[in-house]
């Protein structure tokens, strides 16, 4: 848990939130609405933090009582819903650990906040149940969903909080972060930047991942031979590749960056422009022998490949239509 200070990039977030706290506007609910790993829980925990804080201040102060009770999560007013099941929030939840808690007021703050991660996992009863909370408040009480789709919350609640949207952080910001904070290689940083598209969770994850450097490999080692490699091969490939099931879309994504790099390079003939820097022999050779027509196809099959394995299809033919349409390209 860390300040408004600590967070990387959403500075209009931020700055929303913060001016909130100055002004005393501080609402008894929000959604903080993005994709997993974006930044959600890290910008609840600084707003939780800074809005207990006892000097007051725009920003977490780090020293005070309650700020050192946050650090180390033992701040006794800012709650963290725990669901009893793992891929559901049941009305039972909602009402021993919200409900029945908001009438107490607060031990030792000004607020009580009440963070609730994953809230799109909230079934219909739970949501009803805390419907009446967030419609009549205690004047203490302030209340964070962090979802990954706010649409899958009632309209009667959306409609009663404020909606922060956690946008994806610039790459620059997530290179350098990879690069100075978790001392990842320059190299290394900028791949995994590219895969993570803005997600600071996810770079991270990517550059501490032993598996995906593996999946990466193997991934490039096939490309680097598809145009030689017969029917066994082939069906080799993919079984091994059916092995990642679990980190496809991983998988997906290092498919359509290479062949981006190799239309990226056919383009300008720029080698500042690829991502896979160390392979870049590699894409200049690809690139000569492509055409246009034919790297379009071959990133058109990838994509067709993803939204079959997405919608269930069987994986070994979606893998199987996929590798021939690039081997043919």
């Amino acid at each position: 848990m860390a300040g408004f200070k600590n967070i990387l990039g959403h500075e209009q977030a931020v700055k929303s939130l913060q001016n909130a706290i100055m002004l005393g506007k501080v609402s008894h609910a929000y959604i903080f609405d993005g994709e997993d790993g974006a930044g959600k829980k890290t910008l609840a925990d600084a707003f939780a933090m800074t809005v207990q804080c006892e000097k007051g201040a725009a920003d977490a102060c780090m020293e005070c009582h309650s700020c050192k009770q946050a650090l180390t999560r033992n701040q006794p007013d800012i709650i963290y819903l725990k669901p009893e099941k793992e891929n559901l929030i049941s009305v039972k939840d909602i009402r021993e650990q919200i409900v029945s808690d908001v009438d107490i007021r607060p031990y030792s703050s000004k607020y009580k906040v009440y963070v609730i991660n994953h809230a799109e996992r909230m079934n219909e009863q739970a949501q009803n149940a805390i419907l009446k909370t967030i419609e009549e408040p205690p004047e203490y009480a302030i209340i964070i969903f962090l979802t990954t789709n706010s649409k899958a919350l009632l309209s009667t609640i959306r409609s009663r909080c404020i909606t922060i949207q956690v946008r994806p952080v610039e790459d620059e910001i997530v290179k350098n972060y990879l690069m100075e904070s978790l001392g990842v290689p320059e190299d290394e940083a900028a791949i995994c930047t590219a895969f993570a598209q803005g997600n600071v969770g996810k770079a991270a994850r990517l550059s501490s991942s032993e598996d995906f450097n593996h999946i990466k490999n193997e991934a490039i080692q096939l490309l680097k031979r598809i145009k030689e490699i017969d029917l066994a091969e082939l069906v080799h490939a993919i079984k091994v590749i059916e092995e990642y099931k679990l980190e496809i879309e991983d998988y997906f994504d290092i498919l359509s960056i290479w062949y981006r790099d190799v239309l990226a390079y056919k383009a300008t003939m720029d080698a500042n422009k690829i991502i896979f820097q160390d392979e870049i022999y590699e894409i200049k050779k690809q690139a000569a022998i492509s055409s246009y027509e034919g790297i379009e196809r071959i990133l058109k099959a990838i994509s067709k490949a993803r939204t079959r394995v997405n919608a269930n299809v069987n994986l070994e033919l979606a893998l199987e239509l996929m590798l021939l349409t690039i081997q043919e390209n």
